[in-house]
């Protein structure tokens, strides 16, 4: 019997364990992404990145997150969300940033940091399956669906932090 398309976890809930900065509550995620093609001329076209659902209904879509909790560290809250979130697990680079943004449902400060993910693996089965969908688009799709400004920066920081990359094993092979 084969399990690699499964996941025994269920989704953390409740706020005890979560972490606050100044009284900004602290959230992590990842923007997925995989490179659909290396025959597009430019980055962009071959780039796909992941997007999902909002929970609550007419929230449009974003990137996997929610909160880090007082018992991990930064890089196991983002995979442990995008794991629950978006059933997919892969390489976790280095951290895009941190932004400071309201909560679209209570107006609440956030401190937000987002890592990028490079997808190894999508499951078929994971804790929030019911709840959401996921879509892979492209980064001009995801800057029209997604609806919080700051995931838009940090998906504009990862295509240049590749576009950057790119071009620089490209120089070296030269």
């Amino acid at each position: 019997m084969e399990f690699k398309n499964m996941v025994t976890m269920v989704a953390r809930s409740g706020r005890q364990l979560q972490r606050y900065n100044k009284g900004h509550r602290q959230v992590v995620g990842c923007i997925p992404y995989r490179i659909k093609s290396n025959k597009e001329q430019n980055l962009e076209d071959a780039l796909e990145v992941l997007v999902i659902s909002a929970q609550r209904k007419g929230k449009g879509m974003l990137f996997p997150k929610g909160g880090w909790e007082s018992d991990e560290s930064i890089k196991e809250a983002a995979l442990r969300e995008t794991m629950e979130e978006a059933g997919v697990f892969g390489t976790l680079e280095c951290l895009l940033g941190k932004w400071h943004f309201k909560s679209k449902t209570n107006d609440s400060l956030r401190e937000g940091y987002m890592f990028p993910l490079l997808v190894k693996g999508q499951l078929d089965l994971w804790p929030e399956k019911d709840i959401r969908q996921r879509v892979w688009v492209s980064v001009p799709k995801a800057k029209e669906v997604c609806q919080q400004p700051w995931m838009k920066e940090a998906l504009d920081l990862l295509v240049k932090r590749l576009e950057s990359t790119a071009t620089k094993i490209v120089e070296e092979s030269i």
